[in-house]
């Protein structure tokens, strides 16, 4: 996953902010709002998971009306499903884990990626077929901060977006690792604010996510 956002500075989602959301959007009215409010807090990589019915339908009303988020789509386990979000307007990829079959689909999709590992072999898989940058997942269950430390010496060229059970006490311990770009996270997105709809709520947890860093200090 090395090449170029569109329209965006940053050669990676790694590097356009300290934490990805990993949003699930259960109403299609929720996902154009819940985006502003994202990007307005400072978090512009948006990854829309898979998970619901109307995820297809939300990264393309997010891409299309909400023009300075960075809309990605997670859990994608299929070559199938990698056509139909970059065709909704999906500007990264990111999957629980892979195939040869799925990473080359990626691969040939033109847009960033992110394949979820959670072995040392899985890495050195990647790396061998010229990935180097990877979604670890899920990553407080398998070994969080102490695997990844241990990955970085013998591995240093594999970067990580580590996800899975990681929040805001958590994430800068992540993010002082070397090989750690960023953090996937939901927790800026509490179930009672989507629901009751409180944007600004939202926009604020964002903010706060946005200013965390190594030691969780503001980058």
């Amino acid at each position: 996953m090395s090449s170029p956002l569109p329209s965006s500075p940053a050669a990676s989602v790694l590097d356009l902010a300290p934490v990805v959301p990993v949003v699930v959007v259960d109403d299609l009215a929720d996902a154009v709002p819940l985006a502003r409010a994202l990007v307005a807090g400072g978090l512009p990589a948006i990854e829309v998971t898979l998970r619901t019915p109307v995820a297809l339908d939300a990264i393309r009303a997010i891409a299309g009306e909400v023009p300075d988020a960075v809309v990605g789509a997670g859990t994608v386990i299929t070559a199938e499903q990698v056509a139909q979000v970059v065709a909704a307007g999906a500007r990264f990829l990111v999957s629980p884990g892979w195939t040869d079959a799925l990473l080359e689909a990626m691969r040939a999709s033109g847009v960033p990626f992110l394949p979820g590992v959670s072995t040392t072999s899985e890495v050195v898989a990647l790396l061998e077929r010229g990935v180097r940058e990877m979604k670890f997942f899920p990553a407080e269950a398998a070994g969080g901060t102490t695997y990844l430390k241990a990955l970085a010496a013998p591995l240093p060229q594999a970067r990580f977006c580590p996800t899975g059970g990681i929040g805001p006490d958590s994430a800068p311990e992540y993010l002082a690792l070397p090989n750690v770009g960023c953090v996937g996270g939901s927790w800026m997105l509490p179930k009672d604010a989507v629901t009751g709809r409180d944007w600004g709520r939202v926009e604020a947890l964002a903010r706060a996510a946005a200013a965390l860093s190594a030691g969780g200090t503001s980058r």
